[in-house]
């Protein structure tokens, strides 16, 4: 009798009550003939029955296990289980004759039932549902295809052959597809069929599996889960072999497997000084045994793909780390000080890999490891010395090693043509510098998991600035070219006014005018004009006036042109910063979501973790009572990043634990936004926007207090914005006063009960300096199948590119609405890849669909602006925000940058415009995936083209 498992995970048995089309099985024997068992393929075979009672007992073990408990009931019930089926087939043939099959599985299934054995009865239906299932999927290949499998020897990892095992395939190919809708079992057996031939390679095997299941992906979004279940196969297959757990096991398997390879995997890992020795001391049992094997099957291609090649732990290139596996290793790494580790790291697993919340990129790649490098984002002040510029370029160094991305302010350094007392010569300025700041990125790349990244800000009254905004230009002399880091303007408010008022603007070089750099609001805008009298009265020498305007376009050019550099915005930054008491905002980071203090003694660093919006969407809209438990859970992960961080310089322990800041945000807004049926372009979609943020601006503010009633406050809390009740929505006001209302305009409405919290943070202080910031998510949306943090859909069917490879990806929210309406089919796909994912010249869809629908270049940048503001009033630190513009010109560009500001956005990230690629307009018939390629149908190039997938994008997340 053969034993296989059960689709939910449990092992089970291939018969386990009769037999299939090659075993027979039957009751405790009457007389010899008297019963006889109808076969699935006709024939009729004797009425065993001596094998009924173990076939039962191992659907039993699978459920409950073989425990010394257990065993007796077990035996008990089985013998008695037995005894019934027996006397009911012999009531009812006392002379004899013949039982089909499926007679025999009815009454165990019915016997289990009436004996309150319910749940191995629906394992057992389970059971009998998907071996049907196979059955049908068998039956459906051509009769040459079959003949074909059979002639073929697969060469084993030992480099033994071996005939090919068509059930096995039947069988990883049936759990791939179970309860998916519209995916063929036998289209992926018979396509990958056809591409073996006698002496394939086992990894060959399993490629063509997952290459076929990625071949259908445009057709149907569901392949995309099919294709990572598969993908899932090779890497039990890899990853139990090397912890010596099992070989060829199923997803149906891995009930009791992942219980064993938890502890050979934290053993292993620690023998090869690959995991942190603390990880033994944890109840593996017990850790074990809440692993949840089912949430596997949750994963897209692109996000399981993207974890096998980047995340899981490795050793001489072979992954031992199980998906489930790796979501618990980063909840004991995040555990391992708490006082009763077991319970939290269960608990943070169990939000881990529900995907209802991801840790950043950093986290996820360093926790439960010898150096669990966890933080996201590191922000330094460069000053103006040989000694500490060199000094922080080695900063940019040990931080990026460890895959930190970095953001420098180089405002304090002197411009081209200062005065150097000590050599009594001219300084360079600060592009030579730059130029090894960008040599040093690509030189230390994080291990190969991702690129060095790092963003250079520099203040808009800085002399150098107008040779700082043409860094990225591909044209002029390449010794004053930085082609391999960003950059971003620093600007202060009194810039933007005189812009809007066609004034002039002076340019300074920092050494004159030092004290510029921590002045903001109305003292720098003092200050500035005395500078700019004392230059008109020739007592500072190194000065440069400009129009205003003519800067701004000159910034808007090289943005337009290069991508760079990006706007941000000095005093919204410092204004509504909660820290203004003990410092100044610099900068922000590599994506700009970071707004914390830097001085020569800190280094800012922030911790980054983002809430999958959509996993909070039901019937209702916004889980509110969900969303809390989520961020509650959050809010501590992210506070014991803090402790257990390794830092690798000084500067950065310091401040990360006198300030203990973090960054929450969210992803999957675009997701959030479809399954409410709205809109982005909307009114409706701005307001989910505000109550989306305000519902977590609320909770995580209240989980900081919660946990500073019970950890302590952070230690420069007195003083702070929140200590005198003054939280993100309220400081609001304390920028419109600074600025004046002529130069903004921002929405202050609220909805939940502020005056409580204020309260609660009044006696129990904060945790966190600061809560909340809104990252790119670039590779944990991957990760977890949802759209990029705040991003609207890029295009609804593409070619998705980044270091892991390429990938086709296709809205399934759209697909789900076409088929309602009855138009998905192949010519709607080949209509979507024509006008390269966008749905509004498809003349045969809805308007509505299209409005929901439209892709980020369809959406007028203004709603992205004004949905960024309304939850820029809620956030302590500030947002990744990237803005699309079509057919991009000075004027809207103009537009688009003003109108930020006066939104009161604290910054901006990338420019996006639409590039001279499209998805190769082919169908799946041609036998190659969809490349992204260069062609006369695609839209027309504009000069900013930024790419999408631009790695530096995934610093943070």
């Amino acid at each position: 009798m053969q034993t296989d498992t059960n689709p939910n995970g449990t092992p089970a048995v291939n018969t386990p009550v009769g037999q299939d089309a090659t075993t027979s099985v039957g009751i405790a024997a009457t007389a010899p003939g008297q019963l006889r068992v109808i076969k699935r393929n006709g024939t009729v075979v004797p009425f065993e029955g001596s094998k009924i009672s173990v076939a039962i007992t191992k659907a039993f073990l699978a459920v409950e296990g073989g425990t010394a408990a257990a065993s007796s009931r077990i035996h008990e019930t089985v013998a008695k289980l037995t005894d019934q089926v027996t006397a009911t087939f012999q009531r009812r043939m006392p002379s004899g004759g013949t039982i089909h099959i499926e007679d025999i599985q009815d009454q165990v299934e019915l016997s289990l039932m009436r004996a309150g054995e319910h749940k191995i009865a629906r394992d057992y239906v389970i059971y009998r549902e998907e071996q049907s299932r196979k059955r049908a999927a068998k039956a459906s290949l051509s009769q040459k295809t079959q003949d074909a499998a059979n002639a073929i020897n697969v060469i084993q990892p030992d480099g033994s052959r071996l005939p090919l095992d068509l059930d096995r395939l039947h069988t990883v190919v049936s759990e791939a597809c179970a309860e998916l809708a519209d995916v063929s079992e036998s289209e992926i057996l018979d396509e990958a069929l056809k591409n073996l031939y006698d002496g394939v390679t086992a990894r060959e095997l399993a490629t063509s599996l997952v290459i076929t299941a990625r071949t259908m992906i445009e057709q149907e979004p569901n392949y995309s889960y099919v294709a990572a279940r598969l993908l899932c196969d090779n890497l039990r297959a890899e990853a139990l072999s090397f912890l010596q757990v099992a070989d060829n096991a199923t997803q149906s398997d891995m009930t009791q497997l992942y219980a064993r390879a938890l502890p050979a995997y934290i053993a292993r890992g620690i023998e090869l000084e690959l995991l942190s020795p603390e990880l033994a001391g944890y109840d593996l049992d017990m850790l074990g045994r809440a692993l949840l094997p089912e949430r596997d099957l949750q994963f897209t291609y692109l996000g399981l793909q993207t974890l096998y090649d980047r995340y899981f732990i490795h050793s001489e290139e072979t992954r031992f780390e199980l998906p489930q596996i790796f979501f618990m290793r980063v909840a004991m790494g995040l555990a391992v000080e708490e006082p009763q580790k077991n319970q939290r790291a269960i608990e943070f697993y169990q939000l881990l890999s529900s995907f209802d919340y991801m840790s950043s990129t950093p986290t996820l790649f360093n926790a439960g490891t010898l150096r669990p490098q966890l933080s996201s984002c590191y922000l330094t002040t460069v000053p103006d010395d040989l000694h500490g510029i060199y000094g922080a370029i080695q900063d940019n160094a040990m931080l990026s090693k460890f895959a930190g991305g970095l953001g420098n302010d180089w405002t304090q350094v002197r411009a081209l043509g200062a005065y150097i007392k000590g050599t009594n010569g001219k300084s360079q300025g600060i592009v030579p510098f730059l130029k090894v700041v960008n040599d040093t990125a690509v030189a230390v790349n994080q291990g190969g998991k991702r690129k060095g990244a790092v963003c250079a800000y520099l203040e808009t009254w800085h002399l150098d600035i107008e040779e700082f905004v043409e860094l990225r230009k591909n044209t002029g002399d390449d010794r004053r070219r930085t082609h391999d880091m960003n950059t971003a303007n620093w600007i202060p408010d009194l810039f933007m006014k005189r812009v809007f008022n066609g004034e002039d603007w002076t340019l300074f070089s920092p050494s004159d005018v030092p004290d510029l750099h921590d002045l903001y609001g109305r003292a720098f805008e003092e200050r500035y004009a005395q500078y700019e009298a004392m230059a008109a009265a020739g007592q500072i020498k190194l000065f440069k006036t400009v129009k205003a305007q003519n800067l701004w376009r000159k910034m808007l050019g090289m943005l337009f042109e290069t991508g760079h550099p990006w706007m941000t915005f000095k005093d919204p930054c410092n204004l509504r910063s909660p820290q203004q008491h003990v410092g100044v905002v610099h900068s922000s980071n590599l994506c700009t979501e970071i707004t914390l203090n830097t001085s020569k003694d800190e280094i800012a660093v922030c911790n980054l973790g983002s809430v999958n919006l959509p996993r909070h969407i039901d019937e209702n809209g916004l889980n509110l009572d969900k969303l809390r438990k989520t961020v509650r859970t959050a809010v501590r992960m992210l506070d014991n990043v803090i402790d257990i961080n390794y830092y690798s310089v000084p500067q950065a322990k310091n401040s990360n634990l006198l300030h203990r800041p973090v960054g929450l945000g969210l992803m999957g807004f675009q997701d959030a936004l479809y399954k409410q049926h709205l809109a982005y372009g909307s009114e409706q979609a701005v307001s989910f926007a505000d109550q989306s943020m305000e519902a977590i601006s609320y909770y995580a503010i209240e989980a900081s207090s919660e946990l500073a009633a019970e950890r302590g406050a952070y230690s420069t809390y007195q003083g702070s914005l929140w200590s005198q009740g003054i939280f993100p929505i309220d400081s609001l006001q304390k920028l419109i006063d600074e600025r004046g209302t002529d130069y903004i305009q921002v929405d202050q409405t609220q909805s939940l009960d502020w005056p409580a919290l204020r309260s609660k943070v009044q006696q129990n202080g904060m945790r966190n300096s600061n809560v909340m910031a809104i990252a790119p998510t670039a590779t944990i949306a991957n990760i977890t199948g949802v759209s990029q943090s705040i991003e609207p859909t890029y295009q609804n069917l593409y070619v998705k590119s980044n270091l892991s490879g390429e990938f086709t990806v296709v809205n399934p929210y759209l697909v789900s609405d076409l088929k309602a309406r009855g138009l998905w089919d192949g010519v709607m796909v080949n209509d979507l890849k024509y006008y390269d994912g966008s749905v509004q010249a498809i003349d045969r869809i809805p308007t509505d669909i299209k409005a929901i629908y439209a892709t980020a270049f369809e959406v007028e940048p203004r709603w992205l602006v004004e949905a960024a503001s309304r939850r820029q009033k809620w956030i302590d630190q500030a947002q990744s925000l990237n803005l699309y513009i079509n057919n991009a010109n000075g004027k809207k560009l103009d537009i688009t940058y003003r109108m930020a500001w006066y939104s009161g956005l604290k910054t901006t990230y990338y420019l996006r415009s639409l590039a001279a690629t499209g998805t190769e307009k082919s169908t799946i018939a041609t036998g190659a995936l969809n490349a992204v390629s260069s062609e006369a149908g695609a839209p027309a190039p504009v000069p900013a083209a930024c790419s999408l997938d631009d790695p530096d994008c995934e610093a943070c997340q």
